[in-house]
């Protein structure tokens, strides 16, 4: 298989698994950002959120729901970052979500990355204009 996380999914891959149903396969990331960093991933490959099929969203984030739950429970977490990327910084090309135990203090900063400010209410507004059009094109 050439897809690292198709083959954990198919078991032809040792990972440390937390979770495996028909819908998603639930391991700990191999470079955890903290201990009990688990890589949620939809079992049929999808190599981006926007090619996994419209009926497997609400069942598969269900699943990543339920291990949001369990790694704050588990890890005796204050919370928990749940995140996703799409191609850029995508480093396997399967659909996974990121769900990392978060604590007050424990080292990072809000979404890793320098946040900004639209220039003036006139440019966010071009901004939502743009993203409204592009979502009537779905």
């Amino acid at each position: 298989m050439d897809c690292i996380f198709c083959a954990i999914a198919a078991g032809a891959t040792a990972a440390h698994l937390v979770l495996e149903d028909e819908t998603a396969v639930a391991f700990l990331d191999a470079r955890p950002l903290f201990p009990g960093h688990v890589l949620v991933v939809p079992r049929r490959h999808a190599e981006t959120l926007t090619d996994l099929p419209a009926g497997d969203l609400g069942p598969f984030f269900t699943r990543v729901q339920r291990v949001a739950g369990a790694v704050e429970r588990a890890m005796d977490a204050a919370g928990s970052f749940v995140a996703a990327n799409n191609r850029v910084s995508q480093s396997v090309p399967h659909f996974h979500v990121h769900v990392v135990p978060r604590n007050r203090k424990d080292g990072l900063r809000g979404f890793f990355w320098p946040r900004t400010r639209y220039g003036s209410d006139e440019e966010a507004a071009a901004v939502a204009a743009r993203l409204r059009a592009a979502l009537g094109e779905d």
